[in-house]
């Protein structure tokens, strides 16, 4: 068999052809090991698990498609999520990417933020208003969300907007609705790179709204608990159970306030671009004639 179009031939041992059985010193966990530990292969084992001849393997280790295996000497173990990573390649090849576009998607991804940063595990917020349900997917299981749409440049903005983490092999996406929702903007036929370009935008006015209702939030309900407070100077359980209990009371009132004045700007919107519409087209608000033997009213002729 032969391995993708450019890669190098041969497949001259380097090494990696011997390994240790399971089980003794420095090879692969035994049957018995602990459940937390990766089963490791031997660079034949891992090809023929992945179904791939072992000169494909190495031509995407020297494209930096793999990571780096574990090296004990001269021998090169590779774990599961060596394996995982094959079988992404494998589903998006199948799909119709390069080997040049997957190698920058995995990039886009490695140089972005940890989920435990994107979802704000603990360590960077006590308090949490959003109550947004993450979503685990594969990355082809992504490249099947918006077909033929998950380009570099649109991976990118979506790791630059925090939607998108790499944790392990999965891809975690912030909001299972924002999800749904972009790929029901995409199915209505508007191309991910708008949607993405308008979440900037609509980010903009959200943390402008955020800043409206925490400004609230301190001078009114708060009482000022959060002024002229030492930053380094951590809240007592009290005034986090109190900050809690506020933001539980004003995230409905919030979000009701936020939803009608999106309604109504949206009306506004709409009727404006219709009665400009009518307006082009010689219709616009004018009024119908008088009935015959009936007077204008005064000022109108």
């Amino acid at each position: 068999m032969g391995g993708p179009a450019g890669e190098p031939g041969g497949s001259a041992p380097d090494g990696e052809a011997a390994g240790r059985p399971a089980g003794e010193p420095g090879g692969p966990p035994s049957a018995g090991a602990g459940a937390s530990a990766l089963r490791e292969y031997r660079v034949e084992d891992l090809a023929a698990e992945a179904g791939l001849p072992v000169r494909t393997l190495r031509f995407y280790r020297e494209r930096k498609l793999l990571p780096p295996p574990r090296r004990e000497g001269r021998i090169a173990w590779y774990n599961e999520h060596h394996l995982a990573r094959l079988r992404t390649i494998a589903a998006l090849l199948d799909r119709g990417h390069t080997l040049h576009g997957i190698a920058d998607l995995i990039g886009a991804f490695e140089s972005g933020r940890g989920v435990g940063e994107l979802l704000g595990l603990p360590g960077s917020s006590e308090v949490r208003w959003s109550e947004e349900t993450p979503v685990r997917l594969s990355p082809e299981e992504l490249a099947d969300h918006f077909e033929g749409q998950v380009t570099t440049e649109n991976l990118q903005a979506s790791l630059d907007l925090g939607y998108v983490a790499l944790d392990g092999d999965a891809v975690v996406h912030v909001s299972r609705r924002l999800l749904e929702a972009s790929g029901a903007l995409v199915d209505e036929g508007v191309p991910l790179a708008a949607v993405l370009a308008a979440a900037r935008r609509v980010r903009v006015h959200a943390d402008a709204l955020a800043e409206v209702i925490t400004g609230l939030l301190r001078t009114h309900v708060l009482g000022g608990l959060l002024d002229h407070r030492d930053g380094e100077q951590p809240l007592s359980p009290a005034e986090l159970g109190r900050i809690r209990e506020a933001v539980e009371r004003l995230r409905p009132i919030a979000e009701v306030v936020m939803d009608a004045e999106l309604a109504m700007a949206m009306e506004r919107r709409i009727s404006a671009a219709l009665d400009g519409r009518r307006g082009e087209h010689g219709g616009g608000t004018r009024e119908p004639p008088p009935a015959e033997g009936v007077s204008p009213p005064p000022g109108r002729s």
